[in-house]
């Protein structure tokens, strides 16, 4: 298809957006052409460049997001979003421009060398982006937590027992300073952290209360019965991958969340490094936050069974499973003496391969 359609690389920035036109049957750019980064440019642009037939676009994700994909789409025409790091770099080329960067996608795009990525609808984003404020306030409330103590700290003012527990938060309210400033710099620490906490709690009654709703529901539901996973983690499971159908199989999701670790393999060596990282930021940190309650005991909670309640026969075996499996996994690496962050993160591997079999269970058909 590619060959016979005129292929539009598109090099997008924040203001304006360089386009370039590779012909159907030629290997030569004919045009480079270049416009704002407005919708009503975009329209122009693409009926200007379909004027003369079929035409396909493509351009790399990144902070500018989808707007352009689904402009296009609206507008019948087709449109691929690809990744940038799998956009391949020549060790010789050291110039780098927009024009050629959009020269390099339409010449990549037309020999079948990018790797397109999957775009979540309109409300899939939405409520992504709903889960991801809410990684953004938990980060905003460690750091007001350490600014706090270190404020403290210089006052010589140090709590002995855990911090953040009920009886600390007593202490806090509790304290005084000499001087007026101190006193009202000490105020507008607690007055931040407890804003941030009304804010967590309103952002965590409204992902509780999207979970309870089509189609998040029973994927939620399913993924819950696994060991360490809850709603708000199941949420961002189901979110950030919105299709599980996309991957063949256990090992491309896997590659897909970055646990999987490099390798550099020639003239009969092989070597293996550190993780990837390749792939969903947000889907490994679930992974491994999950992954760490395998390490205690195999028994079955109260918890968990009340959240395998009522759960298909088959979902509940692939979570026990798993709970049998990944535990058996980390006290084995243990024992040969790997460090904990090493048999954890193995853990987590495999638990995306047992999220993955989970998902073959969910819904055939998923809008969201």
């Amino acid at each position: 298809m590619k060959n016979g359609s005129t292929v539009i690389g598109l090099d997008v920035h924040k203001e304006t957006i360089v386009a370039s036109v590779l012909p159907a049957g030629s290997e030569k750019i004919s045009q480079i052409l270049k416009v704002e980064n407005r919708p009503p440019a975009v329209e122009k642009l693409a009926r200007r460049v379909s004027a003369q037939g079929k035409v396909e676009f493509v351009y790399e994700a990144g902070c500018c997001g989808f707007e352009i994909y689904r402009q296009l789409k609206e507008l019948g025409h087709v449109c691929a979003v690809v990744a940038p790091s799998f956009t391949p770099v020549r060790p010789g080329d050291k110039v780098k421009t927009d024009r050629r960067d959009a020269e390099k996608l339409a010449r990549f795009y037309r020999a079948g060398e990018l790797k397109e990525i999957y775009v979540p609808t309109d409300e899939g984003e939405s409520v992504r982006e709903l889960i991801r404020i809410r990684e953004d306030f938990v980060k905003d409330r460690q750091r007001s937590r350490h600014r706090l103590l270190n404020f403290l700290l210089r006052h010589g003012k140090v709590w002995e027992g855990r911090h953040w527990t009920v009886d600390h938060y007593r202490w806090l309210l509790t304290l005084k300073f000499e001087w007026k400033d101190s006193q009202e710099t000490y105020g507008a620490y607690l007055l931040q952290l407890e804003d941030i906490k009304e804010r967590l709690e309103s952002l965590n009654q409204k992902i509780e209360e999207k979970a309870q709703e089509e189609p998040y529901r029973i994927p939620v539901r399913y993924l819950r019965c696994f060991k360490g996973i809850d709603t708000l983690s199941a949420m961002t499971l189901v979110t950030e991958v919105e299709d599980y159908r996309r991957f063949e199989n256990a090992r491309a999701f896997m590659s897909y969340t970055g646990l999987v670790v490099r390798e550099y393999s020639s003239g009969g060596k092989m070597r293996r490094g550190h993780l990837t990282k390749m792939g969903n930021a947000h889907l490994r940190r679930i992974l491994v936050e999950a992954a760490w309650s395998n390490r205690f005991t195999n028994h079955h909670g109260r918890f968990a069974e009340k959240r395998r309640k009522d759960c298909p026969e088959e979902v509940i075996r692939v979570a026990k499973k798993a709970q049998v499996r990944l535990h058996h996994r980390f006290m084995k690496l243990i024992s040969r003496n790997k460090p904990t962050q090493i048999a954890v993160i193995a853990v987590a591997r495999e638990l995306a391969g047992f999220v993955w079999a989970m998902s073959q269970h969910f819904p055939k058909r998923v809008t969201i």
